[in-house]
């Protein structure tokens, strides 16, 4: 539950004694400074961030009436806040009032809480590319960015302003950004392999994708399903993730010259990928997200990039 007033809002949550009230205070985050957009997330539909200095915050309403009420309700408090500032600072520096000094940008790192990347999204450090595990590799959030990263990648420490100086746990790099230390380069800073590239959850960073099934013995290390991506910057080669935000693909396929086969076992969501006698199966949601995907990979297979002209239809 969330509570909006004039000057703060205020992250309730259930008490688990029903003792007096019947919500405790989980978080409070001042209006003055306050974001709030829409996130597109089809896992997690009529959600929306609210962004402050102290904390940032997913919320997902129970419809999108919810959602864009709450968001109008937070924007209308916003505007209140910012303008009651302005009226004070015009009164306050008289004929002055136009001269502003330069201000840093909202966005700096340490001034504002981050949106954290939730645990599942991804299976490795988001840093070192090695693998998260319930014993010896555990999940972390870095402070100042939101990544999720291992004990060895997070094992520094940085005041953040937003935090009221207080030293957190944050990443090397977000480390050397706010500390201006410079440590010397580890064994872990290589040279990037054909696999390190970094997963392109949205469609604007990538010609297609989504998660598919992946059918047969030959996927059985990265699970039922994968993340699967044609990058934009790299048309031609089919990414296979084991999570949306992983840093690193578990499977990289160059599509030139490979045959597509729809609906090879009778079933509309699936297809498949053979050339020279390997064979990869996926299956789609749905028919229309597999007709996506043949397109996809014929047009990769054929050589075709974005800066060509795209031909209508690609399909049999």
């Amino acid at each position: 539950m969330s509570s909006q007033f004039n000057n703060m809002l205020l992250y309730c949550v259930p008490r688990v004694l029903q003792v007096g009230a019947q919500f405790q205070v989980r978080t409070r985050i001042d209006v003055a400074g306050m974001k709030v957009r829409e996130l597109t997330d089809a896992e997690f539909p009529h959600s929306f961030l609210v962004s402050g200095k102290q904390r940032t915050l997913e919320l997902q309403a129970r419809s999108r009436e919810e959602m864009i009420s709450w968001m109008q309700a937070c924007q209308a408090a916003i505007d209140q806040v910012e303008k009651r500032s302005e009226t004070f600072k015009a009164a306050v520096q008289g004929p002055q009032g136009d001269i502003q000094e330069p201000k840093p940008q909202a966005e700096e790192l340490g001034l504002r809480a981050p949106q954290w990347v939730r645990d599942k999204m991804v299976t490795m450090c988001m840093r070192c590319q090695e693998p998260f595990n319930a014993l010896t590799r555990r999940r972390h959030h870095c402070r100042a960015c939101g990544y999720v990263v291992c004990a060895k990648c997070s094992d520094y420490r940085a005041e953040l302003k937003y935090d009221g100086n207080r030293p957190n746990r944050v990443c090397l790099a977000c480390f050397t950004f706010l500390t201006g230390n410079v440590l010397p380069d580890s064994k872990e800073d290589k040279r990037r392999g054909v696999l390190e590239k970094e997963s392109l959850a949205g469609p604007d960073q990538s010609l297609l994708c989504s998660f598919l099934q992946l059918l047969g013995d030959k996927w059985s290390r990265i699970g039922p399903r994968g993340w699967c991506v044609i990058p934009r910057d790299d048309p031609l080669v089919l990414y296979i993730y084991a999570a949306p935000q992983d840093m690193k693909a578990h499977t990289s396929i160059p599509l030139l010259g490979y045959q597509v086969i729809a609906a090879p076992q009778g079933d509309p969501r699936v297809f498949q990928l053979q050339q020279s006698g390997q064979t990869y199966t996926f299956k789609a949601e749905s028919k229309e997200l597999q007709g996506r995907w043949v397109r996809a990979v014929k047009r990769a297979a054929s050589g075709w990039t974005p800066e060509e002209p795209e031909e209508e239809d690609m399909s049999d």
